[in-house]
């Protein structure tokens, strides 16, 4: 995939999936990259700005194969901010499918 693509909707897929449960960072990136390749550098960048803009709580969490992980939970502002996103993605690839469609027809 397009690494501009991802790069654009990588923030996106982050509060979606953060909306199911909490979750740990390798935890994330491994459930994000099942679906798109990902490298494990480009997202925690990502979680610190989300958390530091609000969108995210963190705690730590005793870990039976190590270190204490640190948790990421979603706030309220940040499901209310994926709503947003997500309102402007399906915007976004309803608009670009039209233009293919009518390119194909043309």
């Amino acid at each position: 995939m397009n690494v501009q693509f991802k790069k654009g909707v990588l923030e996106l897929c982050v509060l979606v999936v953060l909306c199911r449960r909490d979750y740990y960072g390798y935890e994330l990136v491994h459930t994000i990259s099942e679906n798109i390749d990902i490298a494990e550098g480009t997202i925690y960048p990502l979680l610190r700005r989300l958390t530091k803009e609000g969108y995210f709580t963190t705690y730590l969490r005793e870990s039976g194969e190590g270190p204490s992980r640190k948790y990421y939970q979603i706030t309220e502002k940040g499901t209310s901010y994926k709503e947003d996103l997500l309102q402007e993605w399906n915007r976004f690839v309803s608009s670009v499918s039209n233009l293919i469609r009518e390119e194909e027809i043309a």
